[in-house]
């Protein structure tokens, strides 16, 4: 089986050629438990993402170009699934690219545990209802990505030797390089891709799908309604993060504020 030009971002993806990708693309989605591409031939969003998830996971790409030439590394570990290089596994920007899709977050309301769930299906309904614009970031957070970050963060900033960073089970992880100064560089790496700001926390709400992050604002003054439905106005600050009478209403549906974590509610406070 052979492909007669590139296929992806830029090839020529003759049809022929882009039918046996996305073939091949097949196999290893279903294996690895992914959504299959419709085999038709044609080289769009899908197949080109799908052949970066490939390059990433597989390969170890730091920068995915999508694209697959004839004889190239990419096909050859596609067209055989055999010598495709192995996921690093001392920490840092290459392991966080191989592997950190394995442990997924979540933003949807969906996926909070009940009653915690209708509790703010509710309060959000009323946000909208008001006029307030609501942008929802987490809600269940996966607790080896919480493991993860959490370490990232404390051997960066120099908290936590990297040789005392307990392992998890399942997680092939090496934060350990031989020296300090490559241990910490390669945690600060994963720190900035996770896009931390602050400590993460390993007993976070997040873990137990019992918190949401998120930001909302409005313009002038609104009328939310409380629980019981009675309108509550509500006008400056004009932030979810410091607006003390949102705050309270939000509290009548057993949705809590937390004051020193800006985008932060959860079912206890916490």
């Amino acid at each position: 089986m052979a492909i007669g030009a590139a296929v992806g971002k830029g090839g020529v993806n003759d049809l022929a050629d882009v039918i046996v990708v996305q073939h091949l693309l097949n196999d290893w989605l279903a294996d690895t438990g992914q959504t299959v591409l419709p085999t038709t031939g044609n080289c769009g969003p899908l197949t080109i993402a799908a052949i970066e998830g490939f390059q990433v996971r597989v390969l170890g790409a730091t920068k995915p170009d999508g694209r697959i030439d004839p004889g190239g590394r990419t096909w050859n570990a596609l067209s055989t699934r055999a010598g495709p290089a192995p996921a690093p596994a001392l920490s840092g920007a290459a392991w966080w690219h191989a592997n950190q899709a394995r442990f997924p977050n979540s933003a949807a309301i969906g996926d909070l545990v009940q009653p915690f769930r209708d509790r703010v299906t509710a309060f959000v309904a009323a946000l909208k209802e008001a006029g307030a614009t609501v942008k929802v970031s987490a809600t269940s957070r996966n607790r080896t990505r919480a493991h993860l970050m959490h370490y990232s963060w404390r051997i960066a900033n120099g908290s936590v030797a990297p040789k005392d960073a307990p392992a998890v089970p399942g997680l092939d992880i090496k934060w350990d390089h031989g020296d300090l100064a490559s241990s910490r560089k390669a945690a600060q790496e994963m720190v900035d891709l996770f896009g931390i700001a602050f400590q993460p926390s390993l007993t976070s709400r997040h873990i137990d799908a019992r918190a949401i992050d998120m930001t909302i604002g409005w313009a002038g003054t609104i009328q939310v309604k409380d629980r019981s439905g009675r309108p509550r106005a509500v006008s400056a600050p004009r932030s979810g993060d410091t607006n003390k009478d949102l705050h309270a209403i939000g509290a009548t549906y057993g949705v809590i504020k937390l004051a020193s974590d800006p985008p932060h509610w959860s079912d206890d406070g916490r």
